[in-house]
């Protein structure tokens, strides 16, 4: 049975997320520059944070291998195709199509590949080895500029959310439950956000989007890996109070959260079409109303997308089965011990969030 609570979460990160997207192009206003900074510090930490709570009993399984190539690998590269062919096509950007150099939103499906098979190696080790090496690979991450190749530097930057995540326990959500726990959360989020806009001016964004090298920045190792750190602390704080917020009960929206994926994957066609052709450019959008209508409209586009209607129709392009490209039915899949790939179908780059699902 899913729990609402995950579902809750993953529809409402995705909505920041299409938002953060949506606002990029009107950062001149120091309110929104502001918000896409607060927004950008969690709303991918609070994804991989679950990525990893659901990877916790992948163990390279036949079936979880091949839930990783269907479910992870092969939208990857179909993405990747379409958005590097679209871009070359309306913009005029003559990229070359490069499997191996992510390009905007489609980083997260090679680092969630490249998580997720290292997820057996973290889970063997001691909590605090595993956490200890993942915040200093997050340091090599930021200290060296690692090329475009599988955009390494925000794999590593961000891996320590996938472990931490893997580290959960139910009880460890349990306790966002506690009231003191939510009370706790408002002043985090205000001094967060606060903290966001008074930071205009005096530091770039590329900071929470962490696909930047300390050198990139134009800052010394002391300051880079104190921002480093200081960042890291701060987005845990800020996803946990956001977390704290989600309803744990059903909500006219939940159903929702199966469609995560559709969301991430499908919205970025829309925006960059928006910027591409101009959209952006009529001074009505770069006003406090316009930016408003903005973040009405990225909301629209997160729910639309999200829909059970889109993911009926692109599922065979975002989920698809392929069970003729793999070897053993599900008869000798059950003799094994593991389920088959078609016995489960989960809507989410985050994974199911039934507990028999959460190998996937």
């Amino acid at each position: 049975m899913r729990d609402p609570f995950f579902d809750n979460a993953k529809l409402l990160a995705m909505v920041l997320v299409v938002v953060g997207h949506a606002w990029q192009p009107l950062k001149d206003s120091q309110v929104v520059w502001a918000g896409y900074l607060f927004i950008y510090t969690f709303h991918m930490p609070v994804f991989i944070l679950l990525s990893g709570y659901f990877s916790r009993s992948f163990g390279h399984r036949p079936d979880q291998l091949r839930r990783l190539v269907t479910g992870v690998a092969l939208p990857y590269v179909v993405f990747e195709t379409l958005y590097t062919l679209y871009g070359n096509a309306v913009d005029d950007r003559s990229n070359d199509l490069s499997l191996l150099s992510p390009w905007y939103l489609t980083w997260f499906l090679i680092a969630l590949f490249v998580w997720r098979l290292t997820a057996p190696l973290w889970r063997v080790m001691r909590w605090w080895a595993a956490l200890g090496l993942a915040v200093a690979a997050a340091f090599a991450g930021a200290a060296n500029d690692l090329g475009p190749v599988l955009n390494l530097d925000r794999v590593l930057q961000l891996l320590p959310f996938f472990v931490i995540g893997l580290l959960l326990r139910p009880e460890h959500w349990e306790l966002l439950r506690a009231r003191r726990v939510r009370i706790a959360a408002v002043p985090v989020l205000a001094c967060g956000a606060a903290t966001a806009y008074w930071a205009h001016g005096r530091m770039t964004t590329e900071w929470a989007v962490r696909s930047r090298s300390w050198a990139e920045l134009n800052v010394s190792w002391p300051v880079g890996a104190a921002m480093t750190l200081g960042l890291l602390v701060c987005s845990l704080l800020l996803a946990a109070a956001f977390l704290a917020w989600v309803p744990r009960r059903r909500t006219w929206y939940t159903a929702l959260g199966a469609g995560t994926l559709y969301a991430y994957l499908l919205h970025g066609l829309v925006i960059r079409t928006a910027a591409w052709e101009g959209w952006y450019e009529q001074a009505a959008w770069h006003t406090p109303a316009g930016a408003a209508a903005v973040t009405a409209l990225g909301l629209a586009l997160a729910l639309g997308l999200s829909s059970a209607p889109v993911r009926r129709v692109l599922r065979p392009v975002v989920e698809p089965r392929l069970e003729w490209a793999f070897r053993g039915g599900p008869a000798e899949s059950a003799e094994r011990g593991y389920r088959p790939p078609g016995s489960r179908r989960s809507a989410s780059a985050c994974g199911s969030n039934s507990p028999r699902a959460s190998s996937q």
